[in-house]
């Protein structure tokens, strides 16, 4: 079984707002096996449209990362950041 990532790129618009996001996701995070590679940081924009923040995490498996999605933790978490932020989040399966 291979490893699947979800990748997200993030503006923040509304800091405070945010703030409730950054507090609920951390619990679908553990629930789910994830595990941060990249979370904001320095980046170089070489191409596309300029994102505040990016973010790369890890799951055991792509039907882990699709129940933390789809999950009643994280979707409380989402509805926090609605209108708090520019997100796009792909989930992708690894190699």
């Amino acid at each position: 079984m291979s490893r699947a990532y979800w990748i997200a790129r993030v503006t923040v618009t509304d800091p405070e707002a945010y703030a409730g996001y950054q507090a609920l996701a951390p619990a679908a995070f553990e629930r789910y096996g994830a595990r941060f590679l990249a979370r904001g940081g320095e980046t170089d924009c070489c191409e596309g449209p300029l994102w505040e923040r990016h973010v790369v995490i890890e799951f055991p498996s792509l039907e882990q990362a699709r129940a933390c999605y789809a999950s009643p933790e994280y979707s409380a978490a989402r509805a926090c950041r609605d209108g708090a932020c520019r997100a796009e989040v792909f989930i992708t399966e690894g190699l």
